[in-house]
């Protein structure tokens, strides 16, 4: 063979495979997803789970990076939404709480005591409210896929037990960026302060505030005991659900089979992590507790004194979240 016939076959060897990784390339896919916490928490973990399985049933063919941490949007959770609907988010897995400043009705879940317990919170998002709400949420561009489960807020502070709205009379409490929020807690005569979590610790240390609330996980991996937080309520004042969902242009740029798997993975991530979350819960609390926190549980009596204390809250927000959605909740709490 001549060196010129071996050089023209080297060279049409190269150009196939050239077309055969530019084939591949061309069919392959990423996508970004945003999420709030990192996988030492349940909430990335299930972004996590999400990815393994596209990953896996696609054979690589469509994968999904996690970006957790806010990173996507320079630490600001709140605009994880409007990042996502724009299109500078390809997907996330989303809080409830923090994409309620652009999705009023997700507001429903922070309506404080109106999910006494994961029944309650089960037979709404998994019934007509919960259909209501995917559907605002789809109506803004984005696509729900799933939900999730980052748990019942519960209240911790540095001065002392809370058994009854007095005791929280003045107390700052750091809280997320929801207006909703800031009502509950001036209802409850606190001084609520707004601010990021990356903000939050350092505040908690310096004793600039006095306390905060969050789900039990956060409180557990945070190690949030260590500064200075040895005062824990269990009072389940809200729920804080969360969303798999994608932007709209990519959902619609996927074809009918990796839309599907896309969908699906979802719900079984989120399946998985709600399970697991709940499952942990009881564990969490025994180490805390081992920890030196001191937990008080509020007994019916405490709990209802809370409920009138904040009915005020319900009476401005209702309106603004919308009369049908909350009326499709309530009947879903009382029929659980």
């Amino acid at each position: 063979m001549t060196a010129s016939r071996s050089l023209a076959k080297l060279a049409a060897a190269l150009a196939g495979a050239a077309v055969l990784t530019a084939s591949f390339s061309a069919q392959a896919r990423e996508l970004s997803v945003s999420t709030v916490l990192s996988d030492a928490f349940p909430w990335g973990q299930a972004a996590e789970k999400w990815a393994e399985l596209v990953e896996e049933r696609t054979e690589g063919r469509l994968t999904l990076r996690v970006y957790p941490n806010s990173q996507l949007v320079a630490g600001d959770q709140t605009r994880e939404f409007s990042a996502m609907r724009s299109g500078l988010i390809d997907a996330a897995v989303g809080s409830t709480i923090n994409w309620s400043p652009q999705v009023p009705e997700l507001n429903l879940f922070s309506l404080p005591f109106l999910l006494p317990d994961e029944a309650a919170v089960d037979a709404v998002t998994g019934g007509a409210a919960g259909e209501m709400i995917f559907e605002a949420i789809e109506s803004r561009d984005v696509i729900p896929l799933a939900w999730g489960e980052n748990g019942f807020r519960q209240l911790s502070n540095s001065r002392g037990p809370i058994g009854e709205p007095a005791d929280l009379d003045g107390l700052k409490i750091r809280v997320v960026g929801s207006p909703l929020f800031q009502d509950t807690f001036n209802a409850l005569g606190a001084d609520p302060t707004q601010m990021s979590w990356t903000d939050a610790q350092p505040a908690l240390t310096t004793g600039a505030v006095d306390g905060q609330e969050n789900p039990l996980s956060v409180f557990d991996v945070a190690r949030i005991d260590q500064v200075g937080q040895q005062y824990l309520t269990l009072w389940n004042y809200m729920n804080d659900p969360l969303i798999f969902a994608v932007n709209r242009q990519v959902w619609d740029s996927l074809d009918e089979g990796d839309r599907e798997i896309l969908r699906e993975a979802a719900v079984e991530a989120g399946q998985w992590e709600i399970a697991m979350t709940r499952e942990e819960e009881g564990a969490r609390l025994a180490d805390i507790q081992e920890r030196g926190v001191n937990v008080t549980e509020l007994s019916d009596e405490q709990y209802q004194a809370f409920v009138e204390a904040t009915a005020e809250v319900h009476d401005k927000w209702v309106p603004r979240i919308g009369e049908a959605l909350v009326e499709a909740a309530r009947e879903a709490v009382e029929a659980r």
